[in-house]
């Protein structure tokens, strides 16, 4: 399965659910069908130059997305600049879901469950980035004790459970800063000064320029740990993502020029940055798992396209790892990638069939 698309002939049932994730940067859709996953894909937008990009990335997507069916919708996107606040985003993007949708569509409120359009307004703070809980409620339903630890592109979500119960203390996104279970540092967008004020380099501990020159994405590519279906969006300076352009953006945070100093220089730089954000995301988990109730130590699951952070940290940590992709039921064990880089939209569709069939 690529990056655009996997399916098969099974996506023609008439039964297929479809589960989809109204992100700030993609747009992705599952399908099940008898309890298993059918199909997944995905499309790269920037929804904060318009909803039209939204609909030309509806119009990139595979036939069985355009039919009729049942369609479960959860959203991030409401938190992008092109709305005046987190409730007109809800708002525009339900009407956008239900314009588009054919068929039965609801949105999926994570506490308050799933809700008809209509009622979508007067649970906005129930909505908005509510795909977080869909992921962590599927993985509860398999797993009873974990930290779910979902990297993408743009933001990390650490999310407990014990005894089959989500036990994170935030639900919005202010509430999980605040509680470090969100983390806005991904393996794509992240901007490297974001990372750090000051590093080591070259025997003095140098400043960082303030400036978007370079992103995450930079470092994990130069490592070579950045899976290639992950790199889809643009670099910060809009050229090329050869190796040798990355190296000009990493010079360019502490001021140099990529000539300035050989390859395994720029080498080091970019495995000292993977390290500061490694860092960051092991005291988020530890400050986390501290709270447990339970003397046991539960195993990190990682999903996301930045699940390979999650895999050494569970390394750093001693903890036992887990993909979500081998917890989810599927019928072709060729869509694992992902099933579990489009986990919120897989869960959701999971989720939304298992009610349709109670």
């Amino acid at each position: 399965m690529d990056a655009t698309a996997y399916s098969d002939s099974s996506t023609a049932r008439d039964d297929l659910v479809l589960g989809w994730d109204l992100g700030g940067v993609h747009v992705k859709v599952a399908a099940v069908a008898g309890g298993r996953l059918e199909a997944v894909t995905q499309a790269p937008y920037q929804i904060r130059q318009g909803l039209a990009v939204l609909d030309e990335a509806f119009a990139t997507l595979p036939a069985w997305v355009h039919q009729a069916r049942h369609h479960a919708v959860t959203m991030t996107g409401e938190l992008s600049a092109l709305f005046d606040d987190r409730s007109a985003g809800v708002v525009a993007l339900t009407d956008w879901a239900s314009r588009h949708c054919r068929g039965e569509v609801s949105i999926y409120g994570g506490r308050a469950g799933f809700l008809p359009p209509q009622l979508a307004a007067a649970h906005a703070a129930d909505v908005a980035s509510a795909n977080w809980h869909a992921t962590a409620a599927f993985l509860a339903s398999r797993l009873p004790d974990a930290l779910l630890i979902d990297i993408g592109s743009t933001t990390s979500d650490l999310i407990p459970i014990e005894g089959g119960v989500i036990t994170g203390l935030g639900y919005s996104d202010a509430e999980r800063l605040a509680s470090g279970e969100l983390v806005y540092a991904g393996v794509v967008r992240t901007p490297l000064m974001s990372l750090a004020e000051r590093l080591p380099f070259q025997g003095h501990d140098v400043t960082l320029v303030a400036e978007h020159f370079a992103t995450i994405a930079d470092v994990h590519r130069l490592l070579g740990t950045l899976p290639a279906e992950a790199d889809q969006h643009d670099t910060a300076d809009g050229r090329d993502k050869s190796l040798a352009s990355t190296r000009v953006r990493l010079a360019r945070v502490v001021g140099q020029d990529a000539a300035e100093a050989p390859d395994h220089v720029w080498q080091e730089l970019a495995a000292h940055l993977a390290e500061l954000q490694l860092r960051r995301l092991h005291d988020a988990a530890a400050r986390i798992l501290s709270r447990r109730k339970n003397a046991a130590r539960p195993p990190l699951v990682g999903c996301g396209v930045g699940r390979f952070v999650v895999q050494a940290l569970a390394g750093r940590m001693g903890l036992a790892y887990h993909d979500l992709a081998d917890l989810v039921p599927s019928t072709d064990g060729s869509n694992g990638y992902w099933a579990s880089s489009c986990a919120p939209a897989v869960a959701l569709a999971l989720l939304a069939a298992k009610k349709a069939s109670a």
